[in-house]
């Protein structure tokens, strides 16, 4: 946990796993800063920062263990970044992220805190993956960003679509892993996050996006297949159980001729939405 205080007349409160901690940008001595660094420094009020995230972390621990640490501080604006790791490992579970994410921005609603939410981008649009593994995490982030749509607008908190981002899959915006934004690309977050906020009536500086060095086709072809891809398979070891699921569910499909098939990110929306319509009705 990190603690910048300048002043208590604004508080930015930061919850979430490896992209809220600003994995894929570190300073010399190895200290993560990311996207959450840039835009807190943008404020043209004071400001206390607080970031409690940590890499590895789900949403299970946003909710449980991460929140409790920063309410006590009365956050006006907290950015709760999560779903990553629930969609990387085993046991995947969309109602349980589903019901941590919102209770995490229901909580911090009515505390009366402005709420930061990010949609994931489509990794299998820069990394080469084996077709039924990319099908898998399609479909798990898929279901991750209809959940983080269907709680920003049940909330109106303010959401960020990384895949509406111009240029979003340039190279030099990610991190060798191509789940982490590089420095740029924290740098792109913020100044997004930045033009959100200023809509919201918040007053901030711009955020200063450096200059990309351009990198010909081939050579980030070479790079990511001797690094990225590998780092990446390593690291989703965990979606093989879900692929081979999938893949019988496939032969089932094509022995019983069911050759349509709602997409399950639509199913899950659907589910959610049917509660919440319980939810004010009761």
């Amino acid at each position: 946990m990190s603690f910048r205080t300048i002043s208590p007349t604004i508080t930015f409160a930061v919850l979430g796993d490896s992209a809220a901690s600003g994995v894929g940008d570190s300073d010399r001595e190895g200290v993560n800063r990311g996207w959450s660094f840039y835009l807190a420094n943008a404020f043209h009020q004071p400001l206390t920062y607080i970031n409690v995230s940590r890499p590895g972390a789900k949403s299970a621990e946003v909710r449980h263990v991460q929140l409790e640490r920063i309410l006590a501080s009365s956050p006006d604006i907290t950015a709760v970044i999560v779903g990553g790791n629930d969609v990387l490992r085993n046991g995947f579970d969309p109602q349980a992220i589903y019901h941590h994410l919102r209770e995490t921005t229901q909580i911090l609603k009515s505390a009366h805190s402005e709420v930061l939410l990010l949609q994931l981008h489509d990794p299998t649009q820069i990394v080469p993956l084996p077709k039924l593994l990319a099908r898998v995490l399609r479909r798990r982030i898929n279901a991750l960003n209809a959940i983080t749509l269907s709680i920003a607008n049940e909330f109106n908190a303010i959401m960020l679509e990384t895949r509406e981002i111009e240029n979003v899959y340039e190279g030099s915006n990610w991190h060798v892993d191509r789940m982490h934004p590089s420095k740029i690309g924290h740098q792109m977050l913020a100044a997004h996050f930045r033009e959100l906020l200023v809509e919201r009536r918040w007053k901030l500086a711009p955020v200063v996006v450096e200059t990309r060095r351009p990198t010909s086709r081939m050579k980030s072809l070479i790079w990511m297949m001797r690094h990225g891809t590998p780092w990446f398979l390593k690291r989703s070891i965990d979606l093989l159980p879900a692929a081979f699921y999938l893949s019988i569910c496939e032969g089932i499909r094509m022995i019983t001729g069911r050759n349509h098939e709602e997409s399950f990110e639509l199913e899950i929306v659907r589910q959610f939405r049917a509660q919440e319509a319980q939810l004010l009705a009761s």
